[in-house]
Formats: structure tokens, C-alpha cells, sequence
């Protein structure tokens, strides 16, 4: 089989970044903050009045809410403000766009590959190619987006965080939000996916080799004499 390493190197990373790309749209950890509530109704423990630390944490579909070193942590689907968001819809569109293009460019890029053949279909490696770049690039631009506007976002409480354990918690302090880990994962991704892409694309270029099967001259002839 005389496949091109550029094409190879392009089937491992698309799949890759799709993996992380996909990890971080499900995870509610794009953006993560803290915030320390005093004298709140019933702590952990029952002790009253003490002091506690909140972790908050959203993702594209998910918002969560914990209480350091404890286990009381309570998460819900995306709402209010931080729902209705132009950007944040606009970074749920992008991911699922950029997971869709991504997958079948994956599949494309087998088709094109023929690991049951000698010679890859190029032309369909090269196609499956740049729909995964075109994939990574649309996770760029939602995560571009996020991150940008990454402190405009809104902030929403559950409605039963109120009740939540016993904690009086009808309004969340300020708290100074920041870049989390499933962001990286998502930057991570969205760049492997663009050079698993940028690989791909390569396979539109006939490899100039000695080991590379050549395909026989038919239309050279060598011009001679005829005798009467």
C-alpha cells in the first residue's frame, strides 16, 4: 500500500480533535469562578453562620454550582440571560456545526484512503480533508467568541438553588469569571482538527516518489520511418 505519510498523520488527528472538541462542548466547564458566602442558613455540617465557598462553572449546555470540600453540587440546563445570548447560541451553533463537518470529513478521508487497495482515491482523501479544517476552523470561531465575550455573559441561578441543601442562596455575589479547563480541550481540539485537515489536503498532490506505483505512458510513441 503506498499511502502518503501526510494523509496518514491527517486520519490520526481529525479523529483526535473531534474527541476533544466534542469533550469540551458536553463538559460545563468553559468558564469557572468562586465566590465566598458568610452566614448563610445551614452550613455543611449544620454548623450556622459559617463561611462558604461557592465554585461556579458553565458550559454551552449546562451550568454548575458546588460548595468546596463538600459533596453538595447541584447542575442544570443552561437558562436566563446566559441562554438567550446571541454569542452563546451563536457558540452552540458553531460546535455542532463544527462536529457535524468534522465527522464526515472523517469519513470521507476513509473512503478516500482504501487501506484495502494500493493506491488511496486522492481527490476524495483531499475533499474529506477540508471538511475537517473547515470543521476546525468553526470550532476556532465559537471559542474565539466565547472567550472574547467570555465576562459579558450572563450569570443564572437555578431556581432550587434557593432550597438547595438548605443554603439561603437567592443571590449570587459578584465573582470574577475565568477560562476553564474545557475551553483548553476545545482550543486544543479545534487545532488538531485544522491540521488534520491541512495534512489531508495533501493528498490532492500526486506524491513524487521511486517506491510510488506509476501509471504506464500510453499517449508518448516514438515517430519511425515507414518503407513502401
Amino acid at each position: 500500500m503506498h499511502t502518503p505519510a501526510s494523509m496518514v498523520t491527517g486520519i490520526v488527528f481529525a479523529p483526535l480533535g473531534l474527541v476533544l472538541v466534542f469533550t469540551a462542548a458536553i463538559t460545563p466547564q468553559w468558564r469557572e469562578g468562586q465566590a465566598r458566602l458568610g452566614g448563610v442558613g445551614r452550613a455543611v455540617g449544620g454548623a450556622k453562620g459559617a463561611e462558604l465557598l461557592l465554585l461556579r462553572s458553565d458550559g454551552l449546555w449546562e451550568s454548575c454550582l458546588q460548595v468546596a470540600h463538600s459533596e453538595l453540587r447541584e447542575c442544570w440546563p443552561v437558562s436566563g440571560p446566559y441562554q438567550r445570548d446571541a454569542r452563546v447560541r451563536a457558540a452552540q451553533g458553531l460546535v455542532l456545526s463544527s462536529l457535524f463537518l468534522c465527522g464526515a470529513g472523517i469519513v470521507l478521508a476513509s473512503i478516500g484512503l482504501r487501506c484495502w487497495t494500493e493506491t488511496p482515491l486522492r481527490n476524495v482523501a483531499g475533499a474529506g480533508g477540508l471538511l475537517v479544517a473547515l470543521g476546525g476552523v468553526l470550532g476556532l470561531a465559537a471559542l474565539g467568541i466565547y472567550t472574547h465575550h467570555l465576562q459579558e455573559l450572563g450569570v443564572e441561578l437555578a431556581s432550587t438553588m434557593s432550597e438547595f441543601q438548605g443554603l439561603n442562596i437567592h443571590k449570587l455575589p459578584s465573582l470574577t469569571l475565568r477560562p476553564a479547563g474545557s475551553l483548553y480541550f476545545g482550543w486544543v481540539g479545534a487545532w488538531v482538527q485544522v491540521l488534520g485537515g491541512v495534512a489531508l489536503l495533501f493528498g490532492f498532490r500526486r506524491p513524487q516518489c521511486p517506491s510510488c506505483p506509476k501509471r504506464a505512458d500510453t499517449e508518448r510513441a516514438e515517430a519511425y520511418e515507414v518503407s513502401y
